[in-house]
């Protein structure tokens, strides 16, 4: 089988490559704008014909279109999230109209949530802001594009290699950095006043997924036999406090100090989405899929992952 995975170079990609390189008779090829990519592509910029001579040459069995900007300004975002897959679409029904294409999406396509209540994939999208939003005009054009394709709306990931771009890898990133200060368990000394991680508000409640499980997702999907919905939620299918997320990595890293809340540096996404969560039935029935990694499996790796490249020589990671 020959896949050609988009956004390799990413922080999902980038498990998804190891997920799938890792299986039989399976042939990986990876596309973007790095030299080292196996098929040239940008999604962002380039002509739906120009990508269509691409990938006749590549002549994948399915495409997993991993590439996408969670940061930036509004043009950026729909550069990469809206027109790429859009571009993609038309390239495969011209060049590879039997492929199948699996597409990574965003549970913030939602919007603010209910308490209580998991989104499930047919309920209506109200995304808060221009991520969400541009991410949920890729997942039209994917669902629009009558190709064999597949959107998996995926949750909030935690795990090793976390951007910290992301609050997850912003955290391991702190608390590497108290590591090296010597404010961690086992890290030598340090004042009960030095021990603080300063943070925004927590008080947010988020669907955590591993990105292990994200691209063991991933790989069903791309191997299922017969029809896919054309759109399964991969996330934890639990509505989490931010500020647990946070308890667990700082258990992890032997941080023993005090979380502080109050710096005011939550972000605006937080403010208007207090409460997310998205139901896992579908992609259970469909796939087979459900998480196996816990929250404390998904610190622990984000954790071990981090820790190596900050901590002092003398001090072991977790």
């Amino acid at each position: 089988m020959r896949i050609l995975l988009l956004g390799a170079g990413g922080y999902l990609g980038g498990h998804v490559a190891e997920r799938l390189r890792a299986r039989p008779g399976t042939t990986v090829l990876t596309g973007g704008r790095s030299p080292a990519a196996d098929v040239p592509v940008d999604l962002a910029a380039d002509r739906p014909g120009a990508l269509a001579r691409v990938l006749t040459a590549a002549a994948p069995d399915a495409v997993v279109n991993c590439a996408g900007a969670t940061g930036g300004d509004a043009v950026h975002l729909a550069e990469v999230n809206a027109r790429g897959p859009a571009a993609l679409c038309a390239a495969l029904r011209e060049a590879a109209p039997g492929a199948r294409l699996v597409h990574l999406g965003s549970a913030a396509e939602y919007g603010p949530g209910a308490p209580g209540r998991p989104a499930a994939e047919s309920d209506p999208c109200a995304p808060a802001g221009p991520y969400g939003a541009t991410k949920l005009a890729g997942t039209v054009a994917v669902t629009a594009s009558g190709l064999d394709a597949v959107v998996l709306r995926v949750g909030n990931p935690v795990g090793a290699g976390a951007p910290v771009t992301g609050l997850p890898g912003r955290v391991a990133d702190l608390l590497a950095g108290l590591a090296g200060a010597g404010h961690v368990r086992g890290a030598g000394p340090g004042t009960e006043a030095e021990r603080v991680l300063r943070l925004g508000d927590l008080s947010a409640y988020r669907d955590f997924v591993d990105v292990r499980d994200v691209a063991r997702a991933v790989e069903l999907a791309v191997t299922a036999h017969g029809p896919v919905p054309p759109v399964l939620n991969v996330s934890g299918g639990e509505a989490v406090p931010v500020r647990e997320l946070v308890r667990k990595l700082a258990d992890a890293a032997g941080f023993t100090g005090r979380i502080d809340e109050g710096d005011g540096g939550g972000s605006d996404r937080s403010a208007r989405v207090s409460w997310q969560c998205s139901s896992v039935t579908a992609a259970r029935e469909a796939l087979g899929w459900r998480p196996v990694h816990s929250l404390d499996d998904s610190a622990a790796a984000l954790w071990a992952a981090r820790a190596p490249a900050c901590l002092p020589e003398e001090v072991a990671a977790p």
